[in-house]
C-alpha cells in the first residue's frame, strides 16, 4: 500500500475573460461543489496519470473555477478520486444553467495496472476490456458483475433490469439457467415499528419473465396472470414447465383498475308541444 498526496488540475476561468464577465457572478457566493456526471476516463502514454471527462455548471459568464482531481486513499487495490469545483450555480442569476465538459487530472504514484477506479464514490472504471487508452465505463453491478444464473447476485441483476423498486423483497423464483421467472413485492404505506400495527403490512407486488444472455437476464414480458399465455405471447420458446403451474398473483399485490368509462351522454329532452288551437 502507498501513501500518497492528491494532484489535479485546477482551471480558474477561460483565458481572455472579460473583468465584467467576471464582475457577473463574483458578487454572487461561490461554492464547493462535484460534477454531476464522469462520463469518460483515460491514461496518458506512462499509465500514471489520469485524465477525467466531468459534467460541470456552464453559462455565459464564468461558472467553473477551481477544477481539480485529487486521490483521497492510499492506492491499493482500487485508485479512489474526488473531483471539486468552485460554483456559483447554486443561485440563478449567475446564469450558469447549462452543462458542459471539463477535464481533470490527477498524478498516480505508479502505473493503473489492473485496479479499477472509482471517482466520487459511485463512478467506476477499469482497463480490463478497455481499448486503452480510454479505461471502461462500468454499470450499476460494478466492473466484473455476477455471471448470468440462478444465483442471488444474478436474481439481484434482474431486479434492476426492470426497474424494481427500492427495497424489494423477492418471494419465489423458478430458474433454470436459461430462463428465470421471478415474483417480488415491496412495502407501501407508513414506515411502522411493528408490522402487526393497522396499515404496516401492507405491499404491492409483480411478476416478470426473462432469458439468460452474455449481459445478464434480459427482461421478456410482466404478467401478474396465471400460466403461460402472457410469456409465451412474447416468446414462444419459453418452456411450459415453467409456468403452467403458475397462479396469478393477488389482487392485493397487483390491483387491477378498470379504464375510465366515457362520461354518459345527456338524455335528449322531451319538449312538450302545445295543442294548436
Amino acid at each position: 500500500m502507498l501513501l500518497l498526496g492528491g494532484c489535479g488540475t485546477q482551471v480558474a476561468g477561460q483565458a481572455g475573460e472579460s473583468s465584467s464577465s467576471q464582475a457577473a457572478t463574483e458578487s454572487l457566493p461561490w461554492g464547493t461543489m462535484q460534477p454531476s456526471f464522469v462520463t469518460g476516463a483515460r491514461l496518458t502514454d506512462d499509465r500514471r496519470t489520469l485524465i477525467l471527462d466531468a459534467q460541470v455548471p456552464s453559462g455565459e459568464h464564468p461558472c467553473v473555477r477551481d477544477l481539480k482531481a485529487v486521490l483521497t486513499d492510499p492506492v491499493s487495490e482500487v485508485v479512489r478520486v474526488q473531483i471539486t469545483f468552485s460554483s456559483p450555480s447554486s443561485d440563478r442569476r449567475s446564469g450558469c444553467t447549462e452543462e458542459s465538459t471539463a477535464t481533470a487530472r490527477v498524478k498516480l504514484p505508479q502505473p493503473l495496472g489492473k485496479r479499477e477506479v472509482v471517482v466520487d464514490n459511485y463512478t467506476q472504471f477499469t482497463a480490463d476490456g478497455a481499448k486503452l487508452p480510454a479505461l471502461r465505463l462500468c454499470g450499476k453491478l460494478g466492473c466484473q458483475p455476477p455471471a448470468t444464473g440462478c444465483t442471488t447476485a444474478s436474481y439481484e441483476q434482474a431486479l434492476i433490469a426492470v426497474d424494481a423498486p427500492n427495497h424489494t423483497y423477492r418471494d419465489s423464483e423458478h430458474c433454470d439457467g436459461k430462463w428465470l421467472v421471478l415474483d417480488f413485492s415491496w412495502r407501501t404505506g407508513p414506515a411502522c415499528d411493528d408490522p402487526a400495527e393497522p396499515g404496516c403490512s401492507s405491499r404491492l407486488g409483480d411478476r416478470w419473465f426473462f432469458r439468460a444472455e452474455k449481459s445478464g437476464w434480459v427482461p421478456i414480458v410482466e404478467s401478474a396472470a396465471g400460466g403461460c399465455q402472457a410469456v409465451q405471447r412474447s416468446e414462444p420458446d419459453f418452456p411450459t414447465s415453467m409456468c403452467d403451474s403458475l397462479a396469478p398473483l393477488s389482487s392485493s399485490l397487483h390491483p387491477s383498475y378498470p379504464p375510465p368509462s366515457a362520461s354518459p351522454t345527456p338524455s335528449a329532452r322531451s319538449t312538450a308541444t302545445t295543442p294548436q288551437p
